[in-house]
């Protein structure tokens, strides 16, 4: 099913904005050539619900749309099956017309930890990067963001984001099938940053930060979530392959490794909001996220290590600006 109302809406948030530098990445003809437009697949489905039912929402832990009294028995059995297909569901919860989507990662007890410590969201322009299903973004919203715009290439939880989107089309959150890399040939002026368990995967942590700084407006706070590991300044765990499985870990940095990164990357103002281990109750396998997940990445008899012999995820939230 098309997005071009979508788009166009977008399109109107942001013309004539610092944010316009971003119109040739939504333009409609570019935007459905990615992937061949596979990850639009399921709307054409679910469209038979969307046009017909009018959902309410409710944005907070739960990330709630419509209840299950609103359907048919027969669509509310189209609607299931059309998101099951959608699996694995890493980031949620979500509920779909009383589909209890139980996702791998308990998203809401992240949000918990920076909420109420990050400046306030209210009327800002915010980008998420490695935004999955858009459930953060949502959060976002509740959180009186103006406008949320995520950057996910992972067909998947595209696929996630833009059937759901279906129900929400007056909704100001926009997953967009791009990595960061794509889009910061273009610098951009976005109230808040948010990269949330991205670094890590990335080859070059440094060519990460600046890529954020140049999407970051002036006055503007970057959010950064991510591995850490104990350990001095300048310290970094390098795996030797696998980290709790994971073939894409490149670098963990310290606390002091994170901040001096930072640093010399330009920002200040440099806060750590929280630090936490990451639980078999936070981050586990389920019906929605069958495969395998944190248990299966820990030593069976110390879950203070990696199947691999490192620490086990711990995870550092911190905060930064670029103004004095």
């Amino acid at each position: 099913m098309k997005v071009n109302n979508d788009l166009k809406r977008l399109q109107d948030k942001i013309s004539g904005s610092k944010l316009s530098a971003l119109e040739p990445f939504i333009n409609g003809t570019k935007f459905v050539r990615i992937g061949q437009g596979k990850f639009l697949a399921p709307r054409e489905e679910l469209s038979k619900i969307a046009r017909n039912y009018t959902a309410d929402k409710t944005f907070g832990d739960l990330i709630e749309i419509g209840k299950k009294n609103d359907l048919e028995k027969s669509l509310y059995t189209i609607l299931f099956d059309q998101l099951i297909e959608l699996k694995p569901w890493r980031k949620g919860p979500f509920s779909l017309f009383g589909i209890h989507i139980d996702s791998e990662w308990k998203c809401h007890m992240k949000w918990a930890r920076l909420k109420n410590q990050i400046q306030p969201l209210t009327g800002k322009r915010v980008l998420d990067v490695g935004s999955g299903n858009g459930y953060f973004g949502f959060r976002m919203l509740e959180a009186g963001a103006n406008l949320v715009i995520g950057l996910e290439p992972h067909m998947p939880y595209l696929s996630q984001f833009w059937a759901i989107k279906l129900f929400l089309p007056e909704t100001d959150n926009y997953v967009l099938p791009y990595r960061l890399e794509d889009v910061t040939t273009r610098s951009y002026c976005f109230d808040t940053v948010f990269s949330m368990g991205v670094i890590y995967h990335r080859r070059s942590p440094i060519d990460h930060i600046l890529q954020l700084k140049k999407c970051l407006a002036p006055t503007g706070q970057l959010v950064l979530e991510t591995l850490s590991v104990e350990g001095p300044t300048g310290f970094c765990l390098t795996p030797r392959r696998n980290y709790a499985r994971m073939n894409n870990v490149w670098f963990i940095p310290s606390r002091g490794t994170l901040e001096q990164w930072l640093t010399r990357c330009g920002f200040n103002n440099i806060n750590v909001l929280d630090t936490s281990t990451t639980t078999t109750f936070e981050q586990r396998k389920t019906k929605w996220m069958p495969f395998d997940s944190l248990h299966e990445g820990l030593d069976r008899s110390n879950s203070a290590l990696t199947i691999e012999g490192y620490p086990s995820p711990r995870r550092i939230i911190i905060t930064a600006s670029l103004n004095g």
